[in-house]
């Protein structure tokens, strides 16, 4: 009962709220269209100034998957991450998360690939998907597109929420998913 419910509610909420947009505007004599044409132009703007900061970001996660950066990085911080029972395999996922979430949904496919669904590896990186941000993509083009230069302050949060986003997960998997893998 409550997942058909669920299932009507998800198949008419988007409809539902367009239709507000429109009935509320022609309510209040908006001129619809030419305010939406104006917000796609606007729109257009803002990807043609993001297109820099995007490239950027797609050209350092290339050079630190094709150095092997990673791979390394995980070797090293390897027995570490033991001790908390991170599989090595996740490294990249902790890593790539806060630079790309496309970048980061790469790596989790490879990881699933690799390893299988029912992996712990496979698990944990789902879970780390899904508990984080990708804090460098925002304020690479998000902030770059609105001019803001000064963003130290929002980029020690978004560390730190990636930070405890990460430690939530394998604290969650762990308690969850730990004994039965």
């Amino acid at each position: 009962m409550l997942a058909k419910f669920m299932d009507i509610i998800s198949l008419w909420t988007l409809p539902a709220v367009i239709v507000v947009i429109l009935t509320l505007g022609l309510a209040k004599r908006v001129p619809l269209y030419e305010t939406f044409t104006d917000g796609a132009k606007d729109g257009f703007k803002v990807a043609v100034n993001i297109i820099p900061y995007l490239t950027a970001i797609i050209v350092g996660i290339s050079m630190l998957r094709a150095s092997g950066a990673i791979e390394n990085l995980a070797a090293v911080c390897s027995p570490i991450l033991n001790l908390f029972n991170i599989p090595p395999e996740v490294t990249p996922i902790m890593i790539v998360r806060s630079l790309s979430g496309s970048a980061a949904l790469g790596v989790f496919s490879d990881i699933a690939h690799n390893l299988g669904a029912e992996n712990y590896a496979t698990t944990l990186s789902a879970i780390m998907v899904g508990s984080s941000e990708t804090t460098f993509y925002v304020l690479a083009v998000y902030f770059g597109a609105v001019g803001i230069s000064k963003y130290r302050y929002a980029l020690i949060v978004g560390i730190l929420a990636d930070l405890v986003g990460i430690v939530v997960a394998v604290a969650v998997c762990n308690s969850m998913f730990g004994s039965s893998y």
